[in-house]
């Protein structure tokens, strides 16, 4: 570290948002703190902190008294698609905002495939009156959710708590109580021949590029009280295959889908993902990173940092998450 005393300068290192509404956040809790961006004249010796969102390639080299690396968005992938990332701690910052968001985003469409929300979208569309008695109960659908992190596990407790059955599978051993948990590539088939709703908060590393595909989804099973498998990816597009999800909604294989995040975002309006019956498309809202929620944990980080050394959620960059 370098002397606790000189707090330094933060770089504000952003794509696709606005800095103005971070520093504003800034000078409101932590006036003393001087947040800049790439467009500011500022010596690269006085950046002692970035704060950064699909930074610009590059935009972090050439600072040699950074000490730390945050990322603003709830996943680190956007941060390695820049191969200059300098050798210091990249910090996730862990927000129950952010969490409570996801959390909020899963069991609205779980709840919304569960009691046939589009059915009665289409028949309110069409003045079309038709009861339908034989909804199952909550208790009588499985929830399968593909990432056992903060996210996964609050939505987990969220949905256990209104009566669904929910399972789970991660790269590694979780154990939840209520929750049947998985890991690891020989857990995954056994994961997935159960649920009727798979949730994938999945962040991107290799192993999880292109997982939701064909092959995935052949392994599960073929008729519940929804009919085919629902599929709810609100993790990362790249995860993803489009053509195979298409494919499989063709075949019968899934029954439909919800998409919050995409290979190419924002979705082009030639995307044959928009016009397909059964699939809803949110653009990438699931869970907002609130520069009102989040400026605050990062002072906190930075102060403790600062005092002792003290880093929480540092990302394992061999698995990138």
């Amino acid at each position: 570290m370098t002397n606790p005393h000189n707090k330094g300068k933060i770089l504000l290192s952003l794509s696709d948002w606005a800095p103005d509404v971070w520093q504003k956040r800034f000078s409101e809790v932590a006036a003393d703190r001087i947040v800049v961006t790439p467009d500011d004249n500022v010596a690269p010796e006085d950046i002692r902190y970035a704060l950064v969102w699909k930074q610009k390639p590059g935009s972090l080299q050439n600072l040699p008294n950074l000490e730390v690396v945050f990322s603003l968005g709830a996943g680190v992938d956007h941060v390695f698609h820049d191969p200059y990332i300098p050798d210091v701690p990249l910090v996730r910052i862990i927000s129950e905002d952010l969490t409570m968001r996801m959390t909020e985003y899963v069991v609205w469409q779980v709840l919304d495939h569960h009691r046939l929300g589009s059915r009665y979208r289409l028949q309110n569309q069409e003045k079309f009156w038709l009861e339908d008695r034989n909804q199952p109960a909550a208790h009588e659908v499985h929830v399968g959710i593909l990432g056992l992190g903060v996210l996964g596990r609050d939505a987990a407790d969220k949905l256990r708590y209104l009566g669904f059955k929910v399972s789970g599978w991660s790269r590694t051993e979780h154990k939840i109580d209520g929750v049947e948990c998985y890991y690891g590539q020989d857990g995954l088939s056994d994961f997935l021949k159960e649920p009727d709703i798979f949730v994938s908060l999945l962040p991107l590393t290799p192993e999880t590029r292109g997982l939701l595909a064909m092959p995935l989804f052949k392994q599960m099973k073929k008729h519940g009280p929804l009919g085919a498998p629902v599929l709810i990816n609100a993790g990362r597009g790249l995860s993803q295959s489009e053509e195979d999800i298409l494919s499989a909604l063709d075949q019968g294989i899934l029954s439909a889908v919800t998409l919050d995040v995409f290979a190419t975002e924002p979705l082009p309006s030639d995307n044959p993902l928009w016009s397909h019956p059964k699939v809803t498309i949110t653009p990438h809202a699931a869970a907002s990173s609130s520069p009102s929620a989040l400026v605050p944990l990062i002072i906190t980080q930075m102060e403790a940092y600062e005092r002792d050394g003290t880093l929480k959620n540092i990302v394992d960059r061999a698995h990138q998450y």
